[in-house]
């Protein structure tokens, strides 16, 4: 077993032990990890993670946690969180660099006030810029790989840049699945300021009428299936305001669950069993999950991922 002063003979940033999870993710649930560890910056985080690989201890990342359900009884191993270490944003000749740590909606606004547009679709969407990466995070027919060049990535043990060609970018997946993004570039387009700033207002505007923003939620549940969207099919199969325990499908946007002050994780994966069960009953369709599920013991995964 790794202890404390094997870790900190590594690492040089904060370590908690036992440290609750749920206010890390946009859902607000989820256990306490055994180690939850704050790098210092990207040099910190990639010996960390080395040292668990080369120990065979388990170990995940963590940004905004928007997209992911943690289980009730939390993860066993560490929990890296890179929203204090990892959060520079700067131009680089005529690229925008960003670390995987740093708050899309800082990036979005970085771009603005270099007058570079592009990235403005994203304003609003409570994801890190290594999160919306590795998902291809998407909104208003835009994804993250549209603006991106490469990636630096730890892969098998080693910092590598791949480029966006090679990086297996598809609707909400991309090929850094299994790495540990640190930082991506980006290419954008002078533009009028004030302009770029009006395409904002209006995007945040629209998410501010169409999304349950006033309760915790975790975004998109449910990946759109081709040809229709995920919310019209839960809305025909009358599941739009079903509730389980402290969670419930939005009654403004049903691709959305929200929690209602008392929730569990237990409660948003039966609701997500009870969605998909319906909507393949009624439409012979299968919804995917567009969050992740983490923590969660095999037999869940395979009944509802």
């Amino acid at each position: 077993m790794i202890s404390v002063d094997n870790i900190r003979n590594v690492f040089q940033g904060k370590i908690n032990l036992n440290h609750s999870l749920a206010s890390y993710t946009s859902m607000k649930v989820g256990g306490p990890a055994d180690y939850f560890l704050e790098p210092k910056d990207k040099a910190d985080l990639v010996a960390i993670v080395r040292f668990f690989q080369q120990n065979n201890f388990p170990y995940m990342m963590i940004g905004r946690g928007s997209n992911m359900i943690i289980h009730d009884d939390g993860i066993r191993g560490a929990v890296i969180s890179l929203e204090s270490g990892l959060t520079r944003v700067a131009l680089e000749d005529e690229l925008v660099m960003a670390e995987s740590g740093a708050r899309l909606t800082k990036l979005v606004d970085f771009c603005i006030q270099n007058s570079l547009g592009g990235l403005e679709w994203a304003a609003g969407i409570p994801a890190s810029v290594g999160g919306a990466i590795v998902m291809n995070a998407g909104a208003h027919a835009s994804e993250i790989k549209d603006s991106l060049v490469d990636v630096d990535a730890l892969r098998g043990g080693s910092v590598v840049r791949v480029r966006k060609e090679d990086a297996g970018f598809a609707y909400r997946t991309s090929s850094f699945v299994k790495d540990v993004v640190l930082s991506g570039r980006f290419r954008l387009a002078k533009a009028d300021k004030e302009e770029i700033l009006k395409r904002k207002s209006e995007l945040i505007a629209r998410r501010n009428a169409t999304q349950p923003l006033s309760l915790p939620n975790s975004g998109s549940m449910f990946k759109n299936p081709p040809g229709t969207f995920a919310a019209k099919l839960i809305e025909q199969a009358g599941l739009k305001g079903k509730r389980i325990g402290g969670v419930q499908i939005s009654e403004k946007h049903s691709n959305f669950m929200v929690n209602l002050g008392d929730a569990r994780a237990e409660d948003v994966v039966r609701l997500i069993d009870l969605a998909r069960r319906t909507i393949y009953q009624n439409a012979g369709i299968l919804l995917e999950l567009e969050v992740k599920l983490v923590g969660f013991p095999e037999h869940v995964l395979e009944k509802v991922a």
